[in-house]
């Protein structure tokens, strides 16, 4: 299960991973202790999540199964135009085991920051992308050994010399 959990304070989002589903039979909108996923003292309260497929879970929707609701407004619904109306699947607003991502928002706070205990979502560091002919040029010339020339021919990029 993957927890998003929002910092109010510092305006940041956190992920954390877990093997075992967590805050079983929890409902949106229930507080819960965070000492179980390993951030003591910290308290939070239950957003929102989606399912394995995707499907969001309403808030206003009792139990775990999944339904097709008439929706005007709201999670799970984006209207193209004033007053449409759609069916759309749902899931229910109770954990369940089926549950993928859970969204939590920090209530109470505990001794360390939240950003020395878990790492921020959005510090991955990018890869630069190298395209095919910049991979086989370096391939090549790391083959034959010649690794400075390899360097002057990422430069070069299909230019000729003349």
């Amino acid at each position: 299960m993957n927890l998003v959990i929002a910092d109010p304070k510092t305006g940041r989002a956190y992920n954390k991973k877990t093997e075992q589903p967590v805050f079983l039979n929890r409902r949106v909108g229930e507080e819960v202790d965070l000492t179980t996923v390993g951030l003591p003292g910290f308290k939070a309260k239950i957003t929102g999540g989606s399912d394995k497929q995707g499907f969001p879970m309403k808030p206003t929707l009792q139990g775990l199964a999944r339904r097709k609701v008439l929706l005007k407004l709201g999670v799970g619904f984006r209207s193209e135009r004033k007053g449409m109306a759609l069916k759309k699947t749902v899931r229910g607003n109770t954990v369940g085991a089926d549950i993928m991502q859970l969204n939590l928002a920090v209530t109470a706070h505990g001794g360390k920051p939240l950003g020395e205990l878990l790492p921020a979502g959005g510090d991955k560091k990018k890869e630069t992308k190298e395209t095919a002919k910049e991979r086989m040029i370096r391939q090549s010339l790391e083959n034959v050994g010649n690794v400075a020339l390899a360097e002057e021919a990422k430069k070069i990029k299909g230019k000729t010399k003349g």
